[in-house]
């Protein structure tokens, strides 16, 4: 296998997936960079900006490549022909109208969910962060950073450890090599990683100390209302010179979920256990006589906040989830109707 494709994380799943195994001496390659119509892959021969195929121009944007994705390009290596299966998937419900999932970046092994120590961090969007990456099927480790500005970065690492039970926490100053010494350990030779947060948390600075020099403009979060500024403006996959490769996710307002309903029990997996405990089984945790979780709540076991952004995920995803269910169902019943009307447009032009 040629080195340039075991740095970009080139593993067995992936190259199981071919049925020529010549392919991987030029046609197989790994997005790092989508802009647009255009995505940057490199393979073996090098880096090329290439065009997708009619296929997949068509097909939903879920299907389409995203940074992070393996995939095969034609012979004369001008456009993608296929996208490999996928070992995980960073996604999300588009912004505004059109109701469908939108890909964010593919085959990560970690996602480092970033923040800081100061009023941008909030808990209900940690646990938001964490429903979804389980969803992906990456590891989630949530990152603290300017730990070194504030003189209660404990707290900060108990409130963050109190989103998921067992999630990794780790607190550091993203400018400091010696303190991303904790991150660096989470990330080997093969394995792909994506920071993910609101912008101006630290994410690019990051990315910048663990490579040893620049590869994305950093920004501040603004003073007057404690929103960052953006600095990266689209994803890219970097290789790092101590191995192991980085994408840079810009900062997302709103993070939309569908399709969640396992991974929200999961990340809420306390309040579920409690739900258990219930009197009636189809208890709403308002008003009910014997609910486990408002006694919970009086006992000072659990927080009204978790409860709250509990149900709002709940409501949420079951809502969005239903209405990509009515638009899948539409476009089924379109696709049946076109197939039907060229069936008897043949069978007329037969007769």
């Amino acid at each position: 296998m040629d080195n340039l494709l075991q740095q970009l994380g080139l593993v067995p799943f992936f190259t199981q997936q071919l049925e020529d195994s010549a392919l991987l001496q030029e046609r197989v390659g790994r997005v790092i960079v989508v802009q647009r119509s255009k995505s940057t892959v490199v393979c073996a021969s090098g880096e090329r900006v290439v065009d997708l195929s009619p296929a997949l121009q068509q097909a939903d944007a879920v299907d389409r490549p995203t940074v992070g994705d393996w995939v095969v390009l034609d012979e004369p290596l001008s456009r993608i022909e296929k996208v490999l299966e996928r070992k995980s998937l960073f996604k999300r419900l588009s912004v505004g109208t059109r109701n469908e999932i939108q890909p964010i970046a593919a085959n990560i092994d970690t996602l480092f969910i970033v923040t800081s120590c100061n009023e941008e961090f909030k808990e209900s969007r940690l646990e938001r962060y964490l429903a979804l990456c389980r969803e992906a099927g990456a590891m989630p480790v949530i990152v603290l950073t300017k730990a070194d500005l504030t003189e209660d970065a404990t707290t900060y690492v108990s409130r963050a450890r109190k989103t998921q039970a067992g999630v990794a926490v780790e607190a550091i100053n993203a400018l400091d090599p010696e303190s991303l010494a904790s991150l660096q350990a989470w990330i080997d030779s093969s394995s792909t990683v994506a920071l993910v947060g609101s912008s101006g948390v630290g994410k690019s600075t990051i990315l910048n100390t663990l490579a040893g020099h620049s590869l994305a403009s950093t920004g501040e979060i603004r003073e007057d209302d404690k929103k960052g500024r953006h600095t990266t403006t689209h994803r890219e996959l970097h290789i790092l010179p101590s191995g192991g490769l980085l994408v840079d996710v810009p900062g997302m307002r709103e993070l939309r979920v569908a399709d969640l309903s396992n991974s929200i029990d999961a990340v809420f997996d306390d309040i579920e256990m409690l739900a258990a405990k219930c009197k009636f089984a189809d208890c709403k945790h308002e008003a009910e006589p014997g609910c486990a979780v408002l006694q919970a709540i009086q006992e000072g076991k659990l927080d009204t906040r978790r409860l709250s952004n509990y149900k709002k995920l709940l409501r949420e995803n079951a809502m969005a989830t239903a209405t990509l269910a009515e638009k899948r169902a539409r476009e089924r019943d379109f696709s049946k109707m076109v197939k039907g009307a060229k069936t008897i447009k043949q069978n007329k032009g037969e007769a």
